[in-house]
């Protein structure tokens, strides 16, 4: 057994298998992978890693299970489920690439499709199968993307699972920035299992009353994207490891395989050893690309620019496009756009004082917030369109849309 002091949630206990699959080297990578990325580049106490938050996820699930099985609420679940659930939230993110989210933006595989032979095969599969379950590491896989038949399947991927919980508090208190307030007491407390009618099976569910701290996590949710995950000097070394990466892929000195092998200094090493370029110099020296343009998605109405997210070679072109008109050298302008995130996204059952249960989902419910009107603003005043180039130079919002097609 071990205690591991947390600035968030103080000491976590560990023991048993937990123990032992947090020793294993798939769950020790994490500590060298950050958890917010290139964001220490804006806020210097963001140096925690994959690994915190893992156990972060881990302890929440290790609460909300004793205070289920407190209330009878597990009596009707398999026995060896919570082993199962608990395993899950400790190894939901090792299949995570250096720097966390960004090389998927680039096109490589997700990191949950990484993760499976991860968790289905070696060191970590074979505790897994002597100590929780014979076929725990295909439950947990299942659990992990959402798949999973699970009662407790919406406190590993879902409206209100525990990874939000821990990445919210956390990734705020290691910033600095008083955004991700959370009943977090409440929020746990009010979590049930409910006969699910859309479902026709038991899932985890809300009790009404404790709506409002669930309000509260998703205000939490779109100050962090505002001032954090989606800040303009966060998204300007995203977008410059990015091309980075890119470029190493194309020109072959890195191979796509090879990513989940690294660590983030690793990787940035390597990279700076097989492609020595201005680009890497400019992210290790924080020499960071400016704002040319920038517009919120508030003023892009009926504009189709998804594309920037979603078609990475289409993206890749238009940036160099724009880089020859206006006389730089391809890699020198970079166009950002965030991929569209479900950011107040719900889908969840809320048991009622008079004991029904009614789904709170993006269409809103009576008496709950009205989250349609609600995400639609947010999101248009979080989430903006930029062009960072390596010198400062100012182009006007009109000439960067009439050259992106808009």
């Amino acid at each position: 057994m071990a205690f591991i002091r947390d600035p968030l949630w103080n000491n976590i206990r560990v023991d048993g298998p937990y123990l032992r699959l947090a020793d294993t080297p798939v769950v020790q990578r994490l500590r060298y992978v950050r958890q917010l990325g290139l964001a220490h580049l804006v806020y210097p106490g963001a140096t925690h890693s994959r690994f915190e938050h893992a156990l972060g996820a881990y302890h929440l699930a290790n609460r909300t299970l004793a205070r289920l099985d407190d209330a009878g609420m597990l009596d009707r679940i398999a026995p060896d489920e919570p082993a199962v659930v608990t395993a899950a939230a400790l190894l939901h993110d090792v299949g995570h690439y250096p720097f966390s989210h960004a090389l998927e933006e680039i096109g490589v595989m997700h990191h949950e499709a990484v993760a499976e032979p991860m968790i289905t095969g070696g060191e970590v599969a074979a505790i897994l199968r002597a100590e929780i379950a014979p076929d725990a590491p295909e439950r947990i896989y299942a659990l992990m993307r959402g798949e999973s038949a699970s009662p407790l399947q919406g406190l590993i991927s879902g409206s209100l699972d525990l990874d939000k919980t821990d990445y919210l508090k956390r990734d705020a208190l290691m910033c600095g920035v008083p955004y991700g307030e959370i009943d977090v007491d409440r929020l746990l407390h009010a979590l049930v299992i409910v006969d699910d009618p859309r479902l026709g099976r038991a899932a985890v569910g809300v009790l009404e009353k404790a709506l409002s701290a669930l309000e509260s996590l998703l205000f939490a949710k779109y100050q962090m994207y505002r001032n954090v995950y989606w800040h303009h000097a966060v998204r300007s070394p995203t977008a410059m490891y990015k091309r980075l990466v890119d470029d190493a892929l194309r020109a072959g000195t890195l191979e796509a395989s090879e990513l989940i092998a690294h660590t983030d200094e690793g990787l940035l090493h390597a990279l700076r050893a097989r492609t020595p370029s201005a680009l890497i110099e400019a992210i290790l020296s924080r020499r960071l690309y400016k704002r040319a343009m920038e517009c919120p998605a508030a003023e892009l109405d009926d504009l189709d620019l998804e594309w920037i997210a979603e078609d990475h070679e289409r993206s890749r072109r238009a940036e160099d496009a724009i880089a020859a008109t206006l006389g730089f050298a391809p890699g020198e302008v970079l166009i950002d756009y965030p991929q569209k995130e479900q950011m107040l996204g719900l889908d969840i059952p809320v048991l009622t004082r008079d004991g029904r249960v009614e789904r709170l989902t993006s269409e809103g419910m009576a008496g709950a917030i009205n989250l349609p009107m609600l995400a639609d603003q947010l999101y248009r005043s979080a989430r903006w369109l930029r062009v960072f180039t390596v010198r400062r130079v100012s182009i006007p919002k009109d000439d960067v849309l009439q050259m992106l097609g808009a």
